[in-house]
This record gives structure tokens, C-alpha cells and sequence, in this order.
């Protein structure tokens, strides 16, 4: 097999392949000045599992396009199977028409990935477990719990809590509570004046005097984050962590969540972080195990579902 990875996962695929004990794929990629893509696959690859990895992050068109771009090239030297492989899907909030005239676009996206020729798709903690059904070739939905978990396994926290920031995280917040054997809260929430900005208003479960790790799948903007800690505090948690899948970190993220009372930010590398964008209480968990695991086992044949059991 051969594994590939775009510009924005050049990191991320070396440590994969390191996991793998084999060399990243060579490929020349590169933007003409009329800002077109070119790739060209720089060795052999006939009649091998070829698989493509590309995250979800600024410029995402560009991302998204470069490894549509770099399928098409490997479809065209003759893979066997392609496997597209993408730690943070692009678009994955605009998975439904919740208003009147707007595209679902992470339904589109399938349709690109499948248009360019993946045969599989490899992803990890997806905003709704429905968007696997936007395609129509198999998709295996992998998820970084076990790796945060065992995280905080390691911490030998005192009197832990799990919390989800609102109340559509739930859900993965009782995953994770299972996971450790803890009990499980929720923040209440209500949205102000706008689209993004939000205000935490209730605590459901207990948290007094507790340690509280706020979890769900990723921090874009980090307000709900903030909010759902300071009323943390307010409500008597003891100290407050945050864990997620995903650390986007647009705009005022990283301010915010350094500003913060929050004790740890603990994130994966789905989504590269830049120096600029780290911070003393910050901690990078890699998926580059889980996904060289996954990749080894989509080659061989094995089960993808045993890794969690």
C-alpha cells in the first residue's frame, strides 16, 4: 500500500507511516501563480491501496480541492483502491437544510469524494453520526474517545465529572462518562443576538467541588467553551478541563480559551495547530496510532470495529 498526504496533513502522514514502519508516498505538489493545483504521483502505484490523507483547515476549498485533485491523479496511475482518509471532514456542520434555501454541503462533499474515485472513506468523530449515510461507498467512523479518555485515566482525577457544554453534546458526553466510569452533567444554553455567540444559563448534575472536563467532538470559536466554564466555577466545580476531538480555534478561539479559567485544553491533531495558535495549558494528543492502525486493517481486511471493543 502507499499513503499519500496533502499539504495540510504533511505531519500527520509522516507519523502515520512511521506507526506503519514505510515511507510516505512521494508526490510533487505544488500552486502555479494563476492559483491552479498540480500534482503529480512520483512513483509507481498500480494495482496497490493508495491512501489519501487530507484534514479540514484554512484555506478548507483549497484543502478539499488539493486532495480531490490528488485522487484523480492516483484513479488515473491506476490504484486499486482508493481510501480518502480525512481526520476533520470538510463542511461537516452543513449537514442538514435547517433553513430555507441553503445547501447541505457535506452531503456535497461525499458526492466530490466519491465523483474523484474514493472507494472508502476513513474518518474520525463526525458533528452527526447521519452524515456517513451521504454516501454510497463504506465509510468507517472512527473516534478519538479512547485516546482522551485514557488521557485523563492517567491524571488520577479525584472526583471527576463529564459535562457536556450543551445540551446536542449529550450524547457523546455520556460515551465518554461510560468510558471513565463517571457521572455526567450538562450545560444549558441559549444563543444571543446572533449566530454565534452563546450563553450558558444552567447546570444540570452535579458539580460541586467536583472536577469538571467539558467534552464534545471540537472548539471552533471557543465561546460556548468559556461560558459553560465560567458557570462551571459559579456552580462550584473544583476545577474545570476541556477535551475535544477537533481544535479548530477561529477567530477569538485562542484568546478566549487561554484567558480562560479552564485548567487543560486537551485536543487531538485532526487539525494542524500552529505555534501560534498553542498556549502553556494546551495539550496535543496524536491520532496518528489510531489512524495507522485503521489504514493497516482496511488493507488486511480486518475488523475497523475491534479497535473498540
Amino acid at each position: 500500500m502507499k499513503i499519500f498526504g496533502g499539504r495540510a496533513t504533511r505531519q500527520l502522514t509522516e507519523d502515520i507511516c512511521r506507526q506503519l514502519g514505510i515511507q510516505p508516498g512521494r508526490a510533487d505538489i505544488f500552486t502555479f501563480s494563476n492559483d491552479n493545483t498540480f500534482v503529480r504521483i512520483l512513483e509507481h502505484i498500480r494495482d496497490q491501496d493508495v491512501f489519501v490523507v487530507q484534514t479540514s483547515c484554512p484555506p478548507v476549498d483549497s484543502a478539499l480541492m488539493e486532495m480531490l485533485i490528488i485522487m484523480d491523479a492516483v484513479r488515473r496511475a491506476s490504484g486499486r483502491r482508493i481510501i480518502a482518509v480525512l481526520p476533520y471532514y470538510p463542511y461537516v456542520r452543513s449537514d442538514k437544510k435547517d433553513q430555507p434555501r441553503v445547501p447541505i454541503t457535506a452531503r456535497l462533499v461525499a458526492d466530490l469524494l466519491v465523483t474523484a474515485g474514493a472507494d472508502r472513506i476513513i474518518t474520525v468523530d463526525l458533528t452527526a453520526d447521519q452524515i456517513q449515510g451521504f454516501f454510497s461507498v463504506p465509510v468507517d467512523h472512527l473516534t478519538a474517545l479512547p485516546i482522551l479518555a485514557r488521557y485523563f485515566e492517567t491524571k488520577g482525577l479525584e472526583n471527576p465529572v463529564a459535562v457536556a457544554p450543551d445540551p446536542g453534546a449529550v450524547k457523546r458526553a455520556q460515551r465518554f462518562a461510560a468510558w471513565l466510569n463517571i457521572p455526567v452533567a450538562f450545560v444549558d444554553k441559549r444563543r444571543v443576538g446572533g449566530a454565534e455567540e452563546v450563553q450558558a444559563t444552567t447546570v444540570v448534575g452535579d458539580v460541586e467541588g467536583r472536577q469538571a472536563i467539558l467534552f464534545d467532538e471540537e472548539i471552533d470559536r471557543g465561546s460556548s467553551v468559556c461560558e459553560a466554564a465560567e458557570l462551571l466555577y459559579r456552580s462550584g466545580a473544583r476545577d474545570v478541563y476541556a477535551a475535544c476531538t477537533h481544535a479548530v480555534f477561529s477567530g477569538p478561539a485562542v484568546e478566549r480559551l487561554s484567558n480562560s479559567g479552564i485548567r487543560e485544553v486537551v485536543v487531538t491533531d485532526s487539525v494542524p495547530i500552529p505555534p501560534e495558535k498553542r498556549w502553556d495549558r494546551l495539550v496535543v494528543l496524536s491520532l496518528a496510532p489510531l489512524l495507522a492502525e485503521a489504514i493497516r486493517r482496511t488493507h488486511t481486511g480486518e475488523s475497523i470495529s475491534a479497535l473498540f471493543e
